[in-house]
């Protein structure tokens, strides 16, 4: 642990007759967080020190125990990532040290391909291997378009998976098995696109721990809107986080948008102009692709609001 780790928990270094013990940050509702000790035995819940909270779930960390239930958490470890929502106003993390973020989409109803682009470059942003899940396609006459749609997003590169998780949930858990096993993935979706069920599907027993998680944080009812962390059976972790709507990526850089494009990134080198925003320079490497073919205009506009939105950002 650092000191610049120490010091994001909220707090000066530890204080008190306690010993210092190590676990890893299982869920979070607000200035609560649930700590499941390295040492084994049940989750504590824990606060920070200080007003300022900078945990989040993944986070491990170092905490002193007040009572047989309670804690304080003294210290952050080193994060491989740090995944954040943002408005113009503000940032607010909410998963740490992850390896893949998982979307989920559907048939129906008609999913949003903001919020999946948005998601990829919040993959790209934070090195996560994006991974996007096509469910229901039991819906036959819907799946052709939701097919089609995401056409683009395989001829970038990206895996695309397809699943009913109702129908054929043993098909479905083969499959996302194979690619969950082992890595600590982010699960993200609209409501409606079959999150629940995924969990549920991979998590025997997700709703009795979804309940027990919600008690011991003390969030009553509540119990869909903290983001929580679920160990897999055969190795790795899913972090579940509440329905999304919208994800805000004003904290990114311009510099950090432009690489997040992978088509953009073999171009970048080529601009005229070594600043060139990519928006309407002359000698645009970017915008000359899009005139033949090689950039779809629905990329370079998310591009183009994205960078908007970062202008905006209340300092």
């Amino acid at each position: 642990m650092n000191r610049r780790a120490t010091k994001a928990a909220g707090g000066a270094a530890a204080t008190g007759t306690g010993a210092t013990l190590h676990g890893v940050v299982i869920a979070a509702h607000g200035r609560h967080y649930l700590v499941a000790p390295d040492a084994g035995g049940a989750p504590l819940q824990c606060f920070p020190r200080g007003k300022k909270s900078e945990v989040a779930v993944g986070d491990r960390v170092e905490y002193q125990s007040t009572s047989a239930d309670q804690g304080v958490i003294v210290a952050i470890g080193e994060r491989r990532n740090l995944l954040y929502r943002s408005d113009q106003f503000k940032s607010k993390l909410f998963a740490a040290n992850l390896d893949q973020l998982l979307i989920v989409l559907a048939t129906e109803p008609h999913f949003s391909e903001d919020l999946l682009g948005r998601a990829l470059v919040a993959a790209e942003a934070n090195d996560l291997k994006p991974i996007i899940l096509l469910n229901k396609i039991d819906l036959e006459a819907a799946l052709p378009l939701a097919r089609e749609r995401l056409e683009r997003y395989r001829a970038l590169g990206y895996t695309v998976l397809e699943v009913s998780e109702k129908k054929h949930p043993e098909e479905a858990r083969a499959i996302l098995t194979e690619h969950l096993h082992g890595h600590q993935t982010i699960l993200l979706g609209q409501s409606g696109m079959g999150k629940s069920t995924l969990v549920n599907l991979l998590i025997p027993d997700a709703e009795a721990a979804t309940r027990e998680i919600s008690t011991a944080l003390n969030s009553g009812r509540h119990t869909t809107t903290f983001t929580r962390l679920y160990k897999l059976p055969e190795g790795g972790a899913l972090i579940d986080s509440p329905g999304f709507q919208e994800f805000g990526l004003y904290h990114l850089t311009e510099g950090t948008l432009e690489r997040a494009f992978p088509e953009f990134r073999p171009l970048l080198a080529h601009c005229r102009f070594y600043n060139c925003h990519h928006l309407h320079e002359p000698g645009c490497a970017v915008l000359e692709a899009i005139d033949d073919g090689r950039v779809e205009p629905e990329r370079h506009a998310l591009y183009a609001q994205l960078v908007h939105e970062i202008s905006q950002v209340v300092r």
